[in-house]
């Protein structure tokens, strides 16, 4: 039965997949306000498969351009967030090469970054045009994905692309944000089970993705922090040091069970009932 779920599963996402790239391609191509919607549906519809139910704490701004500073430990990160709010991510250079997921990635206008020392300043200078053009970004600022349990200090290299005058001494916005699975099958989950759902280390793609095809009903925590600015802070530095505590703590209290309420009801990207339901 688990083998027929998965296949399931995987040919029913496939075939949306399918059908919906040629409309995302002609409003990028286009340049069409679609392009932001699209990916919001598709990754609602993607959740709603995988019966992901996402808890929301906090109020995700609406304001745009946006800079969303977010911890990782999963592929499925992307799929919460496009669920929550229309955003693009700030990738790593490798995953534009990645088959099928590459061509994903691009589709949701991703900017893909290098890391290495020395090729920081391009990425921020593709950051800050993107940010330039009034879209949101969510920027993985620990550099790599983590196994859940916990936020690696961030890396503040990236947080200078929040350091520009968008004309009219305005600035872009800076928001923190927590992300945690925190129950599988309604029972919470520990330290030594958090893998079931977080992707990290050198655990394959795909045997990941077969994994995840088979779970049952999953809860993850979204917990937005305070709206900041760059010009707030002295440096690039400081700003990443708060932004790096309001997650940590955030993520701290999702995988505890010390979470607040979740956000009233509200706007639909507030609402765990709205945001992202699970199956009926």
């Amino acid at each position: 039965m688990l083998t027929i779920l998965r296949a399931w599963r995987l040919v029913f996402l496939l075939a949306v997949t399918l059908l919906l790239a040629p409309f995302q391609l002609a409003s990028v191509s286009l340049g069409l306000e679609l392009q932001r919607r699209i990916p919001v549906f598709y990754h609602r519809l993607v959740a709603r498969t995988l019966r992901i139910r996402v808890d929301v704490y906090g109020t995700p701004s609406k304001e745009r351009p946006m800079l969303f500073i977010a911890n990782h430990s999963s592929w499925l990160d992307i799929v919460i967030y496009s669920g929550l709010a229309p955003v693009s991510f700030v990738a790593k250079s490798e995953i534009a090469k990645w088959p099928g997921f590459s061509i994903l990635a691009k589709l949701q206008r991703s900017v893909f970054v290098e890391r290495r020392r020395g090729k920081t300043k391009a990425g921020v200078n593709d950051i800050q045009t993107r940010l330039r053009a009034g879209d949101n970004l969510v920027l993985f600022a620990e550099g790599t994905s983590g196994d859940g349990n916990s936020v690696a200090p961030f890396k503040s290299a990236m947080f200078s692309a929040a350091e520009i005058d968008l004309g009219n001494g305005r600035v872009p916005l800076v928001q923190p944000v927590a992300l945690a699975y925190t129950h599988l099958d309604g029972f919470p989950l520990g330290p030594r089970a958090r893998h079931r759902l977080t992707w990290y280390g050198k655990v394959s793609l795909p045997s990941h993705l077969w994994r995840v095809l088979g779970q049952g009903h999953a809860r993850v925590a979204v917990d937005f922090g305070p709206v900041v600015r760059a010009t707030d802070f002295s440096s690039r530095k400081e700003l990443a040091q708060f932004c790096y505590r309001e997650v940590s703590e955030r993520h701290g209290r999702a995988i505890s069970g010390r979470a607040p309420a979740p956000a009233a009801a509200g706007a639909r990207a507030a609402t765990p009932q709205a945001a992202v339901p699970p199956p009926a």
